[in-house]
Protein backbone atom coordinates (compact mmCIF):
# COMPACT_ATOMS: atom_id res chain seq x y z
CA UNK A 1 0.00 0.00 0.00
CA UNK A 2 2.78 2.82 1.17
CA UNK A 3 4.32 1.46 -2.09
CA UNK A 4 2.00 2.15 -4.36
CA UNK A 5 1.10 5.39 -2.97
CA UNK A 6 4.52 6.19 -2.54
CA UNK A 7 5.05 5.87 -6.78
CA UNK A 8 1.58 7.23 -7.56
CA UNK A 9 2.93 10.81 -5.71
CA UNK A 10 5.91 10.27 -7.79
CA UNK A 11 4.24 10.33 -10.77
CA UNK A 12 2.40 12.91 -10.55
CA UNK A 13 5.49 14.66 -9.32
CA UNK A 14 7.09 13.74 -12.38
CA UNK A 15 4.53 15.03 -14.70
CA UNK A 16 4.15 18.22 -12.76
CA UNK A 17 7.79 19.26 -12.86
CA UNK A 18 8.02 17.97 -16.50
CA UNK A 19 5.43 20.39 -17.38
CA UNK A 20 7.28 23.09 -15.29
CA UNK A 21 10.02 22.22 -17.42
CA UNK A 22 8.40 23.37 -20.62
CA UNK A 23 6.51 26.32 -18.98
CA UNK A 24 10.13 27.73 -18.15
CA UNK A 25 11.84 26.79 -21.54
CA UNK A 26 8.93 28.29 -23.30
CA UNK A 27 8.77 31.39 -21.50
CA UNK A 28 5.04 30.88 -20.41
CA UNK A 29 2.56 32.99 -18.42
CA UNK A 30 3.93 34.26 -14.90
CA UNK A 31 0.65 32.78 -13.63
CA UNK A 32 0.83 29.68 -15.32
CA UNK A 33 4.26 29.11 -14.42
CA UNK A 34 3.16 30.07 -10.20
CA UNK A 35 0.43 27.64 -10.51
CA UNK A 36 2.64 24.55 -12.06
CA UNK A 37 5.44 24.94 -9.37
CA UNK A 38 2.93 25.54 -6.54
CA UNK A 39 1.43 22.24 -7.45
CA UNK A 40 5.24 20.39 -8.08
CA UNK A 41 5.84 21.86 -4.45
CA UNK A 42 2.75 20.11 -3.02
CA UNK A 43 3.55 16.83 -4.44
CA UNK A 44 7.17 16.96 -3.39
CA UNK A 45 6.46 17.74 0.08
CA UNK A 46 3.91 15.03 0.56
CA UNK A 47 5.99 12.98 -1.45
CA UNK A 48 8.98 13.76 0.80
CA UNK A 49 6.57 12.89 4.16
CA UNK A 50 5.58 9.47 2.81
CA UNK A 51 9.27 8.11 1.48
CA UNK A 52 10.77 9.81 4.16
CA UNK A 53 8.46 7.70 6.91
CA UNK A 54 9.28 4.78 5.31
CA UNK A 55 13.16 4.75 4.91
CA UNK A 56 13.14 5.22 8.81
CA UNK A 57 11.56 2.08 9.21
CA UNK A 58 14.09 -0.21 10.65
CA UNK A 59 11.28 -2.84 10.32
CA UNK A 60 11.47 -3.10 6.58
CA UNK A 61 12.49 -5.95 4.72
CA UNK A 62 15.41 -5.64 2.52
CA UNK A 63 13.72 -6.06 -0.70
CA UNK A 64 11.30 -3.55 -0.06
CA UNK A 65 14.06 -1.20 1.33
CA UNK A 66 15.71 -1.64 -1.91
CA UNK A 67 12.47 -0.30 -3.98
CA UNK A 68 11.94 2.54 -1.85
CA UNK A 69 15.66 3.74 -2.38
CA UNK A 70 14.98 3.35 -5.90
CA UNK A 71 11.77 5.55 -5.73
CA UNK A 72 13.91 7.81 -3.32
CA UNK A 73 17.13 8.51 -5.88
CA UNK A 74 14.11 9.45 -8.64
CA UNK A 75 12.48 11.81 -6.21
CA UNK A 76 15.82 13.31 -5.13
CA UNK A 77 17.02 13.65 -9.19
CA UNK A 78 12.97 14.90 -9.78
CA UNK A 79 13.76 17.69 -6.82
CA UNK A 80 16.81 18.67 -8.47
CA UNK A 81 15.33 19.38 -11.78
CA UNK A 82 12.36 21.46 -10.05
CA UNK A 83 15.45 23.35 -8.13
CA UNK A 84 17.02 24.27 -11.24
CA UNK A 85 14.11 25.18 -13.32
CA UNK A 86 12.89 27.43 -10.64
CA UNK A 87 15.90 29.04 -10.48
CA UNK A 88 16.27 29.31 -14.06
CA UNK A 89 12.49 31.42 -14.16
CA UNK A 90 13.91 33.35 -11.09
CA UNK A 91 16.88 34.44 -13.83
CA UNK A 92 14.28 35.35 -16.44
CA UNK A 93 11.96 36.92 -14.06
CA UNK A 94 15.13 39.30 -12.73
CA UNK A 95 16.57 39.94 -16.09
CA UNK A 96 13.24 40.62 -17.95
CA UNK A 97 10.96 42.47 -15.35
CA UNK A 98 7.47 44.07 -16.54
CA UNK A 99 7.48 46.13 -13.66
CA UNK A 100 10.40 48.69 -14.49
CA UNK A 101 10.60 50.63 -18.12
CA UNK A 102 13.61 51.96 -18.81
CA UNK A 103 14.31 55.53 -18.08
CA UNK A 104 11.01 55.76 -16.11
CA UNK A 105 9.14 55.94 -19.68
CA UNK A 106 5.90 54.14 -20.49
CA UNK A 107 6.53 50.58 -21.52
CA UNK A 108 4.52 51.73 -24.46
CA UNK A 109 6.18 54.10 -27.06
CA UNK A 110 4.06 55.65 -29.82
CA UNK A 111 6.42 58.68 -31.01
CA UNK A 112 3.48 60.87 -31.16
CA UNK A 113 4.42 64.24 -29.75
CA UNK A 114 2.49 67.55 -29.58
CA UNK A 115 -0.97 68.26 -28.68
CA UNK A 116 -2.10 64.71 -30.51
CA UNK A 117 -0.53 63.00 -27.90
CA UNK A 118 -2.39 63.30 -25.22
CA UNK A 119 -5.34 61.46 -27.36
CA UNK A 120 -2.91 58.46 -27.19
CA UNK A 121 -2.06 58.75 -24.05
CA UNK A 122 -5.79 58.23 -23.50
CA UNK A 123 -6.68 55.46 -25.83
CA UNK A 124 -3.64 53.68 -23.91
CA UNK A 125 -4.74 54.39 -20.23
CA UNK A 126 -6.57 51.26 -20.28
CA UNK A 127 -3.85 49.15 -20.95
CA UNK A 128 -1.50 51.40 -18.95
CA UNK A 129 -3.69 49.99 -16.08
CA UNK A 130 -3.38 46.15 -17.13
CA UNK A 131 0.44 46.68 -17.53
CA UNK A 132 0.66 48.04 -13.76
CA UNK A 133 -1.80 44.97 -12.56
CA UNK A 134 0.58 42.82 -14.16
CA UNK A 135 3.55 44.90 -13.09
CA UNK A 136 2.42 43.97 -9.23
CA UNK A 137 1.79 40.65 -9.32
CA UNK A 138 5.30 40.47 -11.41
CA UNK A 139 6.77 41.85 -7.98
CA UNK A 140 5.41 39.74 -5.98
CA UNK A 141 6.01 36.58 -7.67
CA UNK A 142 9.64 37.23 -7.60
CA UNK A 143 9.63 37.81 -4.27
CA UNK A 144 7.46 34.47 -3.24
CA UNK A 145 10.01 32.00 -6.53
CA UNK A 146 12.61 33.39 -4.30
CA UNK A 147 11.71 32.02 -1.15
CA UNK A 148 10.16 28.82 -2.57
CA UNK A 149 13.64 28.32 -4.04
CA UNK A 150 15.09 28.85 -1.01
CA UNK A 151 12.30 26.40 0.76
CA UNK A 152 13.01 23.52 -1.88
CA UNK A 153 17.17 23.96 -1.17
CA UNK A 154 15.88 23.55 2.54
CA UNK A 155 14.16 20.33 1.77
CA UNK A 156 17.15 18.36 -0.34
CA UNK A 157 19.47 19.59 2.73
CA UNK A 158 16.84 18.25 5.44
CA UNK A 159 15.78 15.01 2.93
CA UNK A 160 19.85 14.25 3.26
CA UNK A 161 20.11 14.59 6.37
CA UNK A 162 17.19 12.29 7.55
CA UNK A 163 17.30 9.71 5.57
CA UNK A 164 21.12 8.45 4.14
CA UNK A 165 21.08 7.18 0.42
CA UNK A 166 23.67 7.56 -1.50
CA UNK A 167 22.80 7.67 -5.08
CA UNK A 168 25.25 5.45 -6.25
CA UNK A 169 24.91 2.85 -4.04
CA UNK A 170 21.28 2.11 -5.32
CA UNK A 171 20.78 -0.59 -8.28
CA UNK A 172 18.78 0.25 -11.56
CA UNK A 173 15.78 -2.53 -12.23
CA UNK A 174 17.05 -1.83 -15.88
CA UNK A 175 19.63 -1.39 -17.82
CA UNK A 176 20.83 2.03 -19.46
CA UNK A 177 18.90 3.31 -21.91
CA UNK A 178 15.96 0.45 -21.64
CA UNK A 179 13.22 3.24 -21.77
CA UNK A 180 14.79 4.46 -24.87
CA UNK A 181 13.63 1.39 -26.51
CA UNK A 182 10.42 1.01 -24.84
CA UNK A 183 7.53 0.08 -27.34
CA UNK A 184 4.82 0.96 -25.23
CA UNK A 185 1.58 1.84 -27.32
CA UNK A 186 3.31 0.28 -31.28
CA UNK A 187 1.18 -2.38 -32.28
CA UNK A 188 3.08 -5.68 -32.65
CA UNK A 189 3.26 -5.21 -36.49
CA UNK A 190 5.15 -1.87 -36.66
CA UNK A 191 7.41 -3.02 -34.13
CA UNK A 192 11.51 -3.40 -35.23
CA UNK A 193 14.04 -4.41 -32.54
CA UNK A 194 17.20 -2.58 -32.88
CA UNK A 195 18.91 -6.05 -33.12
CA UNK A 196 16.59 -7.05 -36.20
CA UNK A 197 17.56 -3.91 -38.34
CA UNK A 198 21.38 -4.21 -37.25
CA UNK A 199 20.80 -8.12 -38.43
CA UNK A 200 19.20 -6.58 -41.39
CA UNK A 201 21.65 -4.44 -42.64
CA UNK A 202 24.04 -5.89 -45.19
CA UNK A 203 27.24 -3.63 -45.81
CA UNK A 204 27.68 -5.30 -49.56
CA UNK A 205 23.93 -4.48 -50.31
CA UNK A 206 24.66 -1.14 -49.09
CA UNK A 207 28.05 -0.47 -51.31
CA UNK A 208 26.49 -2.13 -54.65
CA UNK A 209 23.09 0.44 -54.44
CA UNK A 210 26.01 3.24 -53.77
CA UNK A 211 27.57 2.17 -56.76
CA UNK A 212 24.61 1.78 -59.17
CA UNK A 213 23.46 5.14 -58.16
CA UNK A 214 26.93 6.94 -59.29
CA UNK A 215 26.90 4.84 -62.71
CA UNK A 216 23.32 6.18 -63.40
CA UNK A 217 23.83 9.58 -62.72
CA UNK A 218 27.19 9.24 -65.21
CA UNK A 219 25.10 7.72 -67.82
CA UNK A 220 22.63 10.69 -67.17
CA UNK A 221 24.78 12.95 -67.45
CA UNK A 222 26.90 11.74 -70.49
CA UNK A 223 23.39 11.05 -72.23
CA UNK A 224 23.07 15.28 -71.35
CA UNK A 225 26.36 16.28 -72.97
CA UNK A 226 25.66 14.11 -75.97
CA UNK A 227 22.37 15.85 -76.47
CA UNK A 228 23.83 19.19 -76.26
CA UNK A 229 26.53 18.24 -78.73
CA UNK A 230 23.91 16.98 -81.38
Amino acid sequence: MAREECKALLDGLNKTTACYHHLVLTVNLRQELQKTRQKAQELAVATCSRLTAVLRDRGLAADERAEFERLWVAFSGCLDLLEADMRRALDLGAAFPLHAPAAGRSGVCTGVAGASSRLGARALSTRSLRLEAEGDFDVADLRELEREVLQVGEMIDSMEMKVNVPRWTVQARQAPGAELLSTVGAGPSSVVSVEERQRGFDPRKALAAILFAAVLLAAVALAVCVAKLS
